[in-house]
């Protein structure tokens, strides 16, 4: 059942976290906290990311960003919402049933940018773990992905200091590459010639 957004909602407890709601109900919200929704259910996003997320995401955002600047690519960094639909490219906002917030993403069909951020899949998309948010990550996220066709997604392990990286096949399935330690070198198959040593990734 679709649950329409109350106006008189002022708070996030006050919402029907059981619910089904659309990107034009997300547009009305305006608490303090951060949610994402995903096939119509609201998932609640961490607290404000511990200063190791944030180094990490500004580390590997820098490097893309500078790569990029001579490139039609864009990357962006949360908060930035993507509004993903499998089957519709410029969905109305009452049939947009998942926006998230991906830490990192890369976009080079620059036709989904608009004022509100990528209306579609993006190219690349990083996420970095944390205790909080690594079964959204790793479950729900991935599988949301991977059916929006997202051609390559990241997930940064800051623990155990590696990176997994999944590329789309043509069959439209996830497929995962070695998992990359602090020895190795970070490169991309959506954005050729880029390369980031992991280790300076993980570097304090």
């Amino acid at each position: 059942m679709l649950l329409k957004f109350n106006a008189q909602l002022m708070t996030i407890d006050q919402l029907d976290l059981a619910g089904t709601y659309t990107y034009a109900d997300y547009l009305q919200w305006t608490f303090e906290e951060r949610l994402e929704i995903i096939k119509g259910k609201i998932f609640k996003m961490s607290p404000a990311p511990a200063r190791r997320h944030q180094d990490i995401s500004f580390k590997i955002g820098n490097r893309l960003y500078n790569y990029l600047q001579n490139d039609s690519c864009k990357v962006y960094m949360a908060p930035f919402d993507v509004r993903l639909t499998p089957l519709k490219r410029n969905a109305k906002p009452d049939q947009v049933y998942t926006v998230v917030q991906p830490d990192i993403s890369v976009i080079c069909d620059l036709e989904k940018l608009d004022d509100q951020g990528c209306n579609g899949a993006p190219d690349l998309i990083i996420e970095i773990l944390s205790p909080g948010n690594s079964k959204k990550e790793m479950k729900d996220k991935f599988e949301v992905y991977q059916e929006n066709g997202v051609k390559e997604y990241w997930l940064v392990n800051s623990t155990e200091k590696a990176i997994f990286v999944y590329v789309l096949n043509e069959s439209g399935i996830f497929i995962g590459l070695k998992p990359l330690i602090e020895e190795e070198v970070l490169t991309s198959s959506v954005l050729p010639g880029f390369e980031m040593p992991v280790g300076e990734i993980f570097a304090d």
